[in-house]
C-alpha cells in the first residue's frame, strides 16, 4: 500500500505539531509535508517542512502542486477572538481568504480537504449543539470561521470540517498559549485569578481532535462533525478541575461574570457539542475534561 501524502498548514501550531507527531508514528502510511510560516519550530526534522505563507495565492500553489498531496488539515487560523476585533483584515486574510486559495487549489488537484472550526459559530443560547444546528456567530472571529466553512462547503471539494472547542495541550516554541498551561502557571505562581461562571465550554484535548484529524483520514469521512470532551462547564469549573487535577490551591480561583469582564469581542454563553454523530461514524468515544487532563499530565512529567 502506498502512503498517503497529509499536508499539514499551520504544522508549527499546537494542532499541527501533534498532527505531525501522531502521523509520523506510522511513516509507512503516511508522507507528512509541514507547512508554516518561518522557520520549523518543532525539534525534529524527518519530516517534509516548507515556509509558506498561505494568504500568498502563488507561493500556496507551487506548494501543493509540487506536493500533490491526498489531504490538507488546514490547521493554521488566527484564533485569538479578541485580536480579530483588533486585526479585521489578518483576520480575514487567514480565516477566510486563505481557506478560498486551499480550496481552490484542492478542487484543481482532487485533494480532500480538512478544515478545522469552532463552536465559536453559535450564538450560545441553546447549548450542546448537533452539526445541523443553525449558526449565529457573535464576534468577527466567528463570522470568519463560519465565512471559511461556507466557502468549503460550496467549493465542490471532498471536505470533512471538524468543529471543536476550547483546545488545550502542549506543544514546542508555541506563540500562543491555551487555557489549561495558563491557569496552571497562574496558580503555580500563586496568583489570584478571575474565572467566568456563566460561560459554559467542553474543552478539546489536542491529542483527542488529532486523532479525530487521523480518523477522518483513515475512513475518508465527509461531512461536518464536532469534536470535543463530553460534559458542559462553566470557566470557572474548569480552571477548578485544573486546579484539582495538578493540585494547586483553588482559593486563588474567583468567580466573575461576563458583564463584568469587559471582553472586546461578544463570547457564546453556552456552547458545548452533540458527540453522537462523531461517536456513531467515526467511533470515537469522548472523555470528560477530567479525564483529558489527567492524560495531559501524564505528559507534562
Amino acid at each position: 500500500m502506498m502512503s498517503k501524502k497529509i499536508l499539514i498548514t499551520g504544522s508549527n501550531g499546537l494542532l499541527g505539531q501533534t498532527l505531525v507527531n501522531l502521523l509520523m508514528k506510522a511513516p509507512e502510511n503516511y508522507s507528512v509535508f509541514g507547512l508554516s510560516k518561518g522557520d520549523n519550530r518543532m525539534n525534529r526534522n524527518d519530516f517534509v517542512y516548507y515556509d509558506v505563507d498561505i494568504t500568498n495565492y502563488d507561493h500556496l500553489k507551487e506548494c501543493v502542486s509540487s506536493i500533490q498531496p491526498s489531504f490538507i488539515i488546514n490547521t493554521a487560523a488566527m484564533t485569538n477572538v479578541d485580536t480579530c476585533e483588533d486585526k479585521p483584515n489578518e483576520c480575514n486574510d487567514l480565516n477566510i481568504e486563505a481557506v478560498k486559495y486551499l480550496t481552490q487549489i484542492c478542487a484543481k488537484l482532487n485533494i480532500h480537504f480538512i478544515q478545522i472550526s469552532t463552536d465559536f459559530i453559535f450564538d450560545g443560547v441553546k447549548g450542546i449543539y448537533k452539526e445541523t444546528d443553525l449558526p449565529n456567530p457573535l464576534s468577527l472571529y466567528g463570522h470568519s470561521k463560519l465565512k471559511a466553512e461556507n466557502i468549503v462547503k460550496s467549493s465542490g471539494v471532498n471536505f470533512s470540517i471538524l468543529r471543536t472547542i476550547l483546545v488545550y495541550g502542549k506543544g514546542i516554541n508555541l506563540k500562543r498559549n491555551n487555557i489549561v498551561l495558563w491557569v496552571k502557571d497562574m496558580l503555580e505562581n500563586n496568583k489570584e485569578i478571575s474565572m467566568v461562571d456563566d460561560q459554559y465550554r467542553m474543552p478539546t484535548y489536542v491529542e483527542d481532535l488529532a486523532l479525530v484529524c487521523k480518523l477522518s483520514i483513515d475512513k475518508n469521512i465527509r461531512g461536518i462533525y464536532h469534536v470535543s470532551s463530553n460534559e458542559l462547564l462553566s470557566v470557572f469549573e474548569i480552571a477548578n478541575q485544573i486546579a484539582t487535577v495538578f493540585r494547586l490551591n483553588k482559593k486563588l480561583i474567583k468567580p466573575i461574570s461576563t458583564k463584568t469582564l469587559n471582553q472586546k469581542a461578544v463570547r457564546p454563553l453556552k456552547t458545548g457539542f452533540d458527540l453522537s454523530k462523531t461517536t456513531r461514524d467515526l467511533e470515537f468515544h469522548s472523555t470528560s475534561f477530567l479525564e483529558g487532563l489527567k492524560r495531559f499530565k501524564q505528559t507534562l512529567t
